[in-house]
């Protein structure tokens, strides 16, 4: 039996392509402007062809340069995540930046990514970015990515999906708009919640001390260059591991408040706890933004792995902060492998449609 074809882009660390591969589909090319994720994939995936390129160079023609034509004939899905940075959180306060689609590299990567889909016409496609994209500050923004969806002939449903509720031990939202050009993939269903409540199957939250315990380290707060805390190492020693900044404000009744109430951003000061799932793993590590490990110190690129479910022996290329980086803009390889079971049980409800002469208004009811 083929496998699935699907194309990556905006392919970073290989996240999505790492979830998709172990679900049965076959990457037939993968692309991103940082060499160093280039580097990771010559080690650790040689076979899949990869080219480095700005998002203003796909195009067919880009992509039969190293992808056959059978492949991309037969494509199946696209998945990507067009970087995000103009849609976060963060461009609230950094008022000087432009946000959505009116940020010069983010209105390039969409509609490179748009450019693909229209180009190539793939089955399926997934569309991943920060939850932010669905804030109504990016109204305008989202609606040009979904009428140039429908253009396209493309029907799309937008995901937003906990990874914690998955069996990742991570709380991460992120957005996905997934799309098919005919049967819709209907959403995962959690396998993971909260906590725990009579008569539901599903199991609590992984806490992240399950998954990263067992590795070792020297224990010391300096790791790999940098100091957990900076200056405020010694408050940092004294946080409660779940907790953040807050423990040294007057609302949480601390004797000699140190900071003033949601003064900070909430990641300054924050210490995992190992009974919980990590906060998400953001894209750049820093001296005093966790989270922190519970014994008071930067965590490795190791357990930054699996904290998002990399395999331990996916080699990362690149300098430190590059292989942070790598890793934490990745989206899980838990939950990427639940999304391309979605995409793939529809691809399969498709066939069957096609072979049986029903139509897709019969296989979406299936």
């Amino acid at each position: 039996m083929t496998a699935p074809r699907c194309l990556s882009i905006f392919s970073g660390g290989g996240g999505l392509d790492i979830g998709f591969e172990r679900s049965g589909w076959r990457i037939i090319g993968a692309t991103d402007l940082d060499e160093d994720c280039q580097h990771t994939y010559r080690a650790n995936r040689p076979e899949i062809p990869f080219r480095c390129a700005s998002a203003s160079e796909y195009s067919r023609d880009f992509f039969q340069s190293f992808i056959s034509k059978e492949d991309l004939r037969s494509l199946d899905c696209l998945i990507g995540g067009p970087p995000c940075p103009a849609f976060s959180k963060s461009r609230f306060y950094r008022k000087e930046k432009s946000r959505g689609m009116d940020d010069v590299n983010a209105d390039e990567t969409m509609r490179g990514y748009l450019r693909t889909l229209d180009e190539l016409r793939p089955k399926f496609f997934i569309l991943e970015n920060v939850k932010g994209l669905t804030y109504k500050i990016h109204a305008d923004s989202l609606r040009f990515i979904t009428n140039s969806l429908t253009r396209l002939g493309y029907t799309y449903d937008i995901w937003v999906l906990n990874a914690a509720d998955y069996g990742v031990p991570q709380i991460r939202e992120r957005a996905f708009i997934v799309g098919s050009l005919g049967v819709l993939p209907k959403k995962p269903i959690p396998t993971h919640q909260e906590t725990s409540s009579c008569g539901d199957s599903r199991a609590e939250w992984v806490g992240v001390g399950n998954v990263i315990s067992d590795l070792q380290s020297n224990g010391v707060a300096e790791i790999q260059g940098h100091f957990a805390g900076g200056k405020d190492h010694d408050l940092l020693k004294l946080v409660p591991p779940g907790s953040n900044y807050l423990h040294f404000t007057k609302e949480r009744n601390y004797p000699d408040p140190k900071f003033k109430w949601r003064s900070r951003y909430w990641s300054f000061l924050l210490k995992l706890s190992p009974d919980l799932p990590s906060w998400t793993i953001q894209a750049k590590r820093s001296n005093n933004m966790g989270p922190f490990h519970w014994n008071n110190r930067i965590l490795t690129v190791q357990e930054v792995k699996r904290i998002q479910t990399f395999p331990d022996d996916w080699n990362l290329s690149g300098s430190i902060e590059s292989q942070w980086r790598q890793v934490g803009n990745a989206v899980p390889c838990l939950l990427a492998s639940k999304i391309a079971d979605a995409i793939l049980a529809a691809r399969e409800c498709l066939k069957r449609a096609a072979k049986n002469g029903t139509s897709k208004v019969s296989a979406l009811r299936e």
